[in-house]
């Protein structure tokens, strides 16, 4: 364990993972309440992308339809020019929420601690209990990875600046190996 609570091991590994060029990142907004010109979130994921040194290869706005996300979903994941596929949206409990039905089947390895750890963050600093009602969910998919999160800005800034980032290239090594 080093001074910084990190132990040894995991700093190598990031520090593996930040000699990996940028990560091309296909972006997914699922909503059924906006348009390309009032989705917030979208947006959002691309300037947080782009301002930690990655590229956003793909940007679409999906209505919350299951099988049309799975479908786009499983295209990104073969694509070559593709390492991470993030959504937005489509994580509630009403009955148009589905994405992470969409994803989850795609997933051959979930990663818990992202949903758990959004979890937390979301109670201690944005909508205390109402956390438990986020369906957030990550993880490995033919050596991308894929994460779920929920649309509002406030969640896609926690989620992206807060876990997502500061691991995404450490995540896609370890799926690399």
């Amino acid at each position: 364990m080093t001074g910084t609570g990190v132990p040894e091991g995991t700093r190598g590994h990031r520090a593996e993972g930040e000699a990996r060029a940028p990560v091309r990142c296909a972006l997914v907004t699922v909503t059924d309440s906006r348009t390309v010109q009032t989705d917030v979130s979208g947006p959002l994921m691309a300037r947080l992308v782009t301002e930690a040194g990655h590229t956003v290869t793909d940007r679409a706005l999906l209505p919350n339809a299951e099988v049309r996300v799975r479908e786009h979903v499983a295209a990104l994941l073969g694509r070559a020019d593709v390492d991470a596929v993030l959504l937005s949206g489509g994580t509630g409990l009403g009955s148009r929420d589905r994405t992470v039905e969409a994803v989850r089947p795609l997933l051959e390895k979930e990663l818990p601690g992202f949903g758990e750890l959004f979890r937390l963050l979301s109670f201690q600093e944005q909508v205390g209990t109402a956390a438990i009602l986020s369906r957030a969910v990550a993880g490995g998919a033919k050596g991308k990875l894929v994460v779920s999160m929920p649309g509002s800005a406030a969640a896609v800034e926690l989620a992206l600046t807060r876990i997502l980032l500061p691991e995404l290239r450490h995540a896609l090594r370890e799926l690399s190996r």
